[in-house]
């Protein structure tokens, strides 16, 4: 695990909220994405991720987002954001997405305060850094964990 410091990042997006068993309807959105975004000749500036915005025992407030080099004028469920500047704790999980709650609960445990009011995140990521359609094999997968701490 490290800290990193992040400058502001603008990326395009979509908004959902889900269950375990309806994260499919947030998650499978990131090709749509990423045709909204070459429409529009905007480059992708690194690789897709969720942004949390709330969690709250069965339910997940998310946005599924692709960074780019500038926020433009959204359209129908697309919006463009900024994701916010600072110190963020980081650690990267390799292997089956399955892990990933293991990282994020290691994360939490860490005597740091994060940029939450409640069940509301500033800024809690997962970037997904492997393309399941290149790269079946889950084994061989990378995702990065990151999470903004408090000013």
């Amino acid at each position: 695990m490290d800290i990193e410091t992040r400058a502001e990042q603008p990326y395009a997006a979509v908004k959902a909220t889900v269950t375990l068993d309806t994260f499919a309807k947030i998650a499978d959105r990131f090709p749509e994405l990423m045709r909204w975004l070459a429409d529009r000749e905007l480059p992708i500036t690194g690789a897709p991720f969720l942004r949390y915005l709330r969690v709250t025992g069965e339910e997940f407030e998310v946005e599924a987002g692709i960074p780019t080099v500038a926020e433009v004028p959204g359209e129908g469920d697309v919006f463009t954001s900024t994701l916010p500047a600072g110190q963020y704790l980081v650690a990267l999980h390799e292997g089956s997405l399955d892990g990933l709650a293991a990282t994020t609960d290691e994360l939490l445990a860490h005597a740091v305060r994060f940029d939450r009011d409640g069940d509301r995140w500033g800024a809690r990521l997962e970037t997904y850094f492997t393309d399941p359609a290149v790269e079946p094999d889950q084994s061989k997968w990378s995702t990065e964990v990151a999470i903004r701490l408090a000013d």
